[in-house]
């Protein structure tokens, strides 16, 4: 594993043990140059899945399948709300694995939305909110209004 200090490609596992949500492991690391010390975690891969996006003009591109971009979004939708990173691990973990099961190897980006939006739903109304009105393309105010007093006649507001 490279160092994210000095870029050294050797490191020595100090310290193995299961995540909190027992979906992957994380492992305590040290560089063998610097002796910095990092975490890196490993997660069970089933198969390689391509995400199918729409582009302009209609024509699909596809994409490995990438976790971080659901957790950055997710993140960014949680930002300042009383959620915790345990939290947002488990609803990434689960969509991930989700994805996973699905049995396809391609997965549209409208399926990856919807499962973030139904997570976030659970999770917090406000996140939820605001990832919908990214994920929904706002573009009016009107817009908003109308997403979230729907959201606030289900009682989740």
């Amino acid at each position: 594993m490279r160092c994210p200090f000095c870029a050294h490609d050797d490191s020595q596992v100090k310290d193995s043990r299961p995540s909190e949500d027992n979906t992957s492991i994380r492992r305590r690391r040290q560089c063998e140059r610097c002796g910095a010390r990092f975490t890196t975690f490993e997660r069970v891969q089933l198969r390689e899945i391509m995400v199918v996006k729409s582009g302009h003009g209609g024509e699909l591109r596809r994409e490995p399948f990438d976790r971080a971009k659901i957790d950055q979004s997710v993140a960014l939708a949680c930002r300042k709300r009383p959620v915790t990173q345990e939290q947002r691990d488990q609803l990434v973990s689960g969509i991930q694995r989700q994805i996973e099961t699905l049995g396809d190897a391609e997965v549209e980006t409208r399926t990856i939305g919807e499962m973030v939006m139904e997570g976030l739903r659970q999770l917090d109304s406000v996140a939820y909110i605001r990832f919908a009105s990214v994920y929904r393309d706002f573009t009016e105010a009107r817009d908003f209004e109308e997403f979230a007093s729907t959201v606030r006649e289900m009682g989740e507001l």
